[in-house]
């Protein structure tokens, strides 16, 4: 049987990043925005921007939409909030 107050005991850290500023790195690209929201498998970011090895960082309309799956790590920055 669940224990709904157990979980959110244990589970405190999962939201501790949201509306925070983050930097998603993925294999062959990263990037940085504030992740508006954790929707199952996918990681939302606002006011976000593309970073890639060897060019400016270029900002993205809107919402990006990424998959848990792909990502290899999640920085949270300092200071960071949205």
């Amino acid at each position: 049987m669940r224990r709904p107050d157990l979980e959110a005991v244990v589970f405190w850290w999962r939201r501790t990043a949201v509306r925070k500023r983050v930097v998603v790195n993925l294999a062959d690209k990263a990037f940085s925005g504030v992740l508006w929201a954790k929707r199952g498998p996918l990681l939302v970011l606002r006011d976000a921007e593309l970073l890639e090895a060897g060019r400016e960082p270029q900002r993205v309309d809107g919402e990006v939409v990424i998959e848990r799956a792909k990502v290899e790590f999640m920085q949270v920055l300092a200071g960071g909030g949205g």
